[in-house]
């Protein structure tokens, strides 16, 4: 990943500076919050900002499941371990909801309409003020059904409020000294089925296991997209030379056959968030943008 640009790290008077000025503005006017923490960039951007801004009246959360990856789990715990930043496990059922499981395009709004009610409840009992998570400026341009799921609970979106796009919430992450400023682009581990397979815990097992595999191989930014008998490997563009050799082809096709593929193939356009959803017409996606 390029380095974002060191003028809009250290120039008080830029642009994402203000915005973050009206952040943490925005976070002291609910006096308590719910911050859901997966632990990616943006999430641990606003659990820090949220902890700058409360104190100890701002709880980061964090979703246990079979689709959330152990590696995320523990790049989660070290980072509010570091920052002192009061966190707990919440463990969440959506594979109970036959829906979620069915694996439709709608997927991600069962998943966080499952996070946002058991979130709701906690908010409840602990009386928190509200419930924010870490949706910013540049994500509303793809097709995300889980926004409709939190616009439904009324959960806030504080980056999205003050207009923050991911290149700057990394350039104010870096600056603040946060580990995850650069920390490659996550996502559940459901988001690598094909829509129509169902979510299962073994394929999801499947999954985890290859990208931990790449990443002992040195990938940094990696995907194994499911397709049942065929695993389709994405991985970066600036690291796809090395992914090409014949030596690390042999070393793939060993470590994905030994899970149980029948064919692995490596994906020429390297990785891209979300490249699942290229199947997905543009009216879907286009509805999704509108109903949030």
């Amino acid at each position: 990943m390029a380095r974002v640009t060191p003028n809009l790290l250290l120039d008080p008077l830029t642009d994402p500076a203000r915005k973050e000025t009206r952040l943490f503005a925005e976070l002291r006017r609910h006096g308590s919050l719910v911050v859901a923490f997966s632990g990616g960039a943006d999430s641990a951007y606003l659990a820090w900002a949220a902890h700058r801004a409360l104190g100890r009246r701002a709880l980061a959360v964090t979703a246990l499941s079979e689709s959330y990856p152990r590696f995320d789990r523990e790049q989660a715990e070290t980072f509010v371990r570091r920052f002192g930043i009061p966190h707990e496990f919440l463990r969440t059922a959506e594979f109970s909801n036959p829906r979620y499981v069915a694996n439709r395009p709608d997927r991600c709004y069962h998943c966080k309409n499952e996070l946002f009610e058991q979130l709701d409840k906690l908010a409840a009992e602990r009386k928190f003020a509200a419930i924010a998570y870490g949706v910013n400026a540049d994500d509303v341009s793809d097709f995300r059904p889980g926004h409709q799921a939190a616009h439904e609970h009324r959960v806030l979106a504080p980056l999205l409020e003050v207009g923050l796009r991911k290149v700057e919430i990394r350039a104010l992450s870096e600056r603040a000294g946060l580990p995850t400023w650069d920390r490659p682009a996550s996502a559940c581990l459901a988001s690598r089925i094909p829509y129509g397979t169902a979510v299962t815990k073994e394929n999801l097992s499947k999954v985890e296991q290859g990208e931990a595999a790449l990443r002992e191989l040195g990938f940094r930014q990696c995907r194994v997209r499911y397709h049942n008998e065929l695993v389709r490997i994405e991985i970066a563009r600036e690291e796809l030379p090395r992914a090409l050799s014949l030596e690390m082809a042999h070393r793939m096709t060993e470590i994905f056959k030994q899970l149980g593929f029948a064919y692995v193939t490596l994906d020429l356009e390297g990785y891209r968030s979300g490249s699942l959803n290229e199947v997905i017409g543009e009216a879907a996606k286009r509805s999704d943008r509108e109903r949030f």
